[in-house]
Parts: structure tokens; C-alpha cells; sequence
């Protein structure tokens, strides 16, 4: 195959060439940035804090079978069932049946990544089940008929103009751009589905193994009409996003809204343990846990393990260059932006691997990380697992041949000579504006600076002589 593939390529000129797409990413980006910062800059002990939620998913991830199994046990003791998904199509099937076996007509979804990674609304549209999501950058895709761009802002990529025009199309709303005004219409829309679902959806950011609590953060009250109001409750969840404790769990919330929003603490921060007990009066009849696999296990004790540390805040998208050049759709993918390039392939049917190369590889997406995880070192293991398959043939006989000569001291600095005298010809005062054969895609946005000095080798070799 090429690469990058041509449908890559054609996504990545769609968002360079897209002038709505970098107003509405230029407009949210830098604001995320900011407040991030200041956020942490206003926690004691935030780089200690940090380290601590680090080393609280390693240590999970280390132990995940143990926690897993514990969290299990304890949703189940408190009522709730759990149904372990090896599989997308298994995930789905099961909340299909479920909802089939229970007469549900419409789903009520609350925000969650995981719904979109197994493709869950599909599903339900597919068997005669209509889904409607109600978070309320959700609604606004599903109503444009897209897919996520975002992981914490699913609509970043809309402008309120935009986001006034799909309301005044689907949901008869006069002509404005006022926030206020656009969000009760879409409240408006949403209530009756809130009264009407018989199911509600949700993701879950962490499951609190010593106590089978869901742990749901939001800044919409939708979060908790859809696990509340509907008589049944189906809560997807990664397996990774197990956590031992409370307190670990507190931890992790530290970190997770300051990254994600700059906030202490989002607006809705819920902790669901159970369905409705006899003595209570709100809440849903059933619960029940999907534990979705879908590939993770698979990369556990390897040294793609770190990459399910993520807790999913979004920051390493705010902080990288390539997706604020891009926007999220370019990457074809449920998971964009750095993490995003990583997880896509370790995840499914392990489609996705070209998604490394689109990185710099600066480190801004590790120095932004809550939990430090290495993505440019876990960036560039994707590269050499899949350079054989996805480099051309020039390039990989390049490689070869560079490696060969880098082992050779003295051929190594009869090379450099060479190549030094051939960029000197070639450049053009002390620059190389346009390149021959691979060098010309290089030089086509960018120029190369040509040295006019004598190389180390030489200078060093007569500073000796002297």
C-alpha cells in the first residue's frame, strides 16, 4: 500500500483546505491551553500529583485481571450485571438483545467513547431501535450526521454559526448565533426523549473495583436523566478503566477536569453504585456493566501497555501541532490526536497503523499528559512494528543502507562529506529550496538549511593538527 494512503492524504488536504474548521479550532484550542494551565498552576503539588496518578495506572494495569475481577463481583453483589465483551460485535449485540428482550423502541445516550468505538448507535438504528445522543456536542453531530472530532469536545470543529444553522434545519429554531438561545432549543428537543427512553447509555471514566461504583464526570445534567430516568441502564466501559480504590480514584479526578476543561471538579461529577434499592425512590431497575475488551488485553505486559494509562482528558490533542493543523476527522479514526494514533490500531481489528506518522514527534503531548505517558517513544514503536508494511521501497532500502553506513565510522564521514558537498551544489544561499527525488515532498512547505562551514570531522582534524 502507499503511503500515507491515499484516502490519509486526501483527509489531511480536506483539513488544511478547510477555512471553518481552523476558524472553529482556532477559536477553542488556545482557550482549553490556558485553562489547563492555570488550573494546574493553582493545585498544590501538581507534578507530585501527577506522578502519584501515574503510578496508580501502572500499578492497575499490572494487576488489571484482579481489580477487574473484583469490580465485577462487587457490581453484581450490589444488584447490577456485568456481561464481559471480547469483542465489539459481542458489546453490541448484547445491548441489542437486551433492549429487544425489554420492548425498548428509543435509547437515550449519554456521551461515551466507548459507544462510538464499537459503533453501538449503528447497532441499535440497524434493529429497528432508535438511538438519540443528548449530550449536547453529541446531538449536534448526530444531527450533522458526523462522527466525533474531539474526545471531550465531540463538536470543536463546529462554529455557533454552523451549529445555528443545523438547529434552524432539524429543530425549526429561529435564525440566531446566541449560545443561550441555540442550547434551550436543544434542551427543548431533548426533554420528552429523557421521559421517553427506556433505556438509557452511558460511558463510564472510572469503575471503582472495591466497590462496583461507576464513576460518570459530565458538565451536562443529561449525564444523570439517562442513568436515572430510564427504568434500565446500560453503562459501556473499557477494561482498563477499572480503578482499585476511592482514594485512587480521587487522585485521578484531580488530574482528569483540570486537563480535560481547566476546572477543579466538572459540574457533574457522579458515583453510581447499583440500580434502585427497594427503599429508594429514583433510579433504574437494572443496571448492567458491559466490560468491553475489543482488543486491549492483547497489548498487556508488552510495551504498548502504557497507552491504556490514558484516562481520556484530551489534552495531548490541545497540545499538538498536527491536530491543531488537521482537526480531528482528518485521522479517520473514533480516537484522534496523539493517544489517538496509538490506540486506533491496538484496538479492533488493528487497522490504523499509518496514524503514527502523523506526529512531529515535538513532546508536547507527553509534557501536557496527566499521567506522563510516553506517547512520542510509543509513536515511534508503531513506526518500526509497521515500517515494513507501510514505508515505500525507496525508503526502506534507505534505511537499510543508512544503517549499514552508520556502522562504519569511516565510511559514515565519506558520506557526510559527500552529501554535504551535493546539498551545497544543489542549495542556493546557505538554502536548499527545492529538493530532487524523496527531498522534493521535504522541500515543497518547508526549506533546508545547507551548512557552509566545514563539517565536525574536518574542523576537529585540524584543531588536532594545530
Amino acid at each position: 500500500m502507499a503511503f500515507p494512503s491515499p484516502a490519509f492524504r486526501q483527509r489531511i488536504r480536506q483539513g488544511l483546505a478547510d477555512a471553518r474548521l481552523q476558524e472553529a479550532l482556532g477559536r477553542a484550542i488556545p482557550t482549553f491551553v490556558a485553562a489547563r494551565d492555570a488550573a494546574f498552576a493553582a493545585l498544590p503539588d501538581a507534578e507530585a500529583v501527577r506522578d502519584r496518578a501515574r503510578a496508580i495506572r501502572a500499578h492497575t494495569m499490572a494487576h488489571l485481571d484482579r481489580y477487574l475481577e473484583q469490580f465485577a463481583r462487587e457490581v453484581e453483589r450490589r444488584g447490577g450485571k456485568v456481561f464481559w465483551a471480547a469483542t465489539a460485535r459481542e458489546a453490541c449485540d448484547y445491548v441489542v438483545r437486551l433492549a429487544r428482550a425489554r420492548g425498548v423502541t428509543m435509547v437515550a445516550k449519554s456521551k461515551s467513547m466507548v459507544g462510538e468505538e464499537i459503533g453501538l448507535n449503528a447497532a441499535l438504528e440497524a434493529a429497528g431501535i432508535r438511538a438519540v445522543e443528548t449530550d449536547l456536542g453529541e446531538f449536534i453531530i448526530q444531527l450533522a450526521g458526523e462522527r466525533p472530532s474531539h474526545i471531550i469536545t465531540p463538536a470543536i470543529h463546529k462554529r455557533r454559526e454552523d451549529v445555528s444553522l443545523l438547529f434552524q434545519k432539524h429543530l425549526g429554531m429561529p435564525p440566531t448565533d446566541e449560545i443561550a438561545a441555540m442550547t434551550a432549543a436543544a434542551r427543548q428537543a431533548l426533554r420528552q426523549i429523557f421521559l421517553d427512553a427506556r433505556m438509557g447509555v452511558s460511558g463510564v471514566n472510572f469503575g471503582i473495583a472495591e466497590s462496583g461504583t461507576l464513576v460518570l464526570v459530565t458538565n451536562e445534567g443529561n449525564g444523570r436523566m439517562v442513568t436515572t430516568l430510564p427504568p434500565i441502564h446500560v453503562a459501556l466501559m473499557g477494561i482498563e478503566r477499572v480503578v482499585p480504590t476511592w482514594e485512587d480514584t480521587e487522585i485521578l479526578l484531580r488530574v482528569l477536569a483540570r486537563s480535560a476543561t481547566g476546572q477543579a471538579m466538572t459540574v457533574y461529577t457522579s458515583f453510581l453504585t447499583g440500580p434502585r434499592r427497594p427503599d429508594e425512590p429514583d433510579g433504574p431497575e437494572e443496571l448492567h456493566v458491559v466490560l468491553v475488551d475489543n482488543g486491549r488485553s492483547r497489548w498487556l505486559g508488552t510495551p504498548l501497555e502504557e497507552a491504556l494509562y490514558c484516562i481520556r482528558c484530551g489534552a495531548c490533542l490541545n497540545a499538538c501541532p498536527v491536530y491543531q493543523a488537521i482537526g480531528g476527522h482528518a485521522y479517520g479514526s473514533v480516537y484522534p490526536g496523539p493517544i489517538g494514533s496509538i490506540v486506533t490500531p491496538m484496538l479492533g481489528d488493528g487497522n490504523g497503523a499509518e496514524l503514527a506518522y502523523a506526529s512531529s514527534l515535538c513532546g508536547a503531548c507527553q509534557a501536557i499528559c496527566p499521567v506522563r505517558i510516553a506517547i512520542p517513544d510509543l509513536l515511534v514503536r508503531w513506526r518500526q512494528m509497521r515500517a515494513g508494511a507501510l514505508l515505500p521501497a525507496w525508503e526502506r532500502w534507505g534505511l537499510w543502507l543508512y544503517s549499514r553506513i552508520a556502522g562504519h565510522p569511516r565510511l559514515w564521514a565519506w558520506a557526510g562529506r559527500w552529501a554535504q558537498r551535493l546539498l551545497r551544489a544543489l542549495g542556493r544561499g546557505g538554502w536548499l529550496r527545492r529538493g530532487v527525488g524523496p527531498l522534493r515532498a521535504w522541500t515543497a512547505v518547508r526549506d533546508l538549511p545547507v551548512s557552509q562551514r566545514a563539517a565536525f570531522r574536518d574542523w576537529w582534524a585540524s584543531r588536532s593538527e594545530d
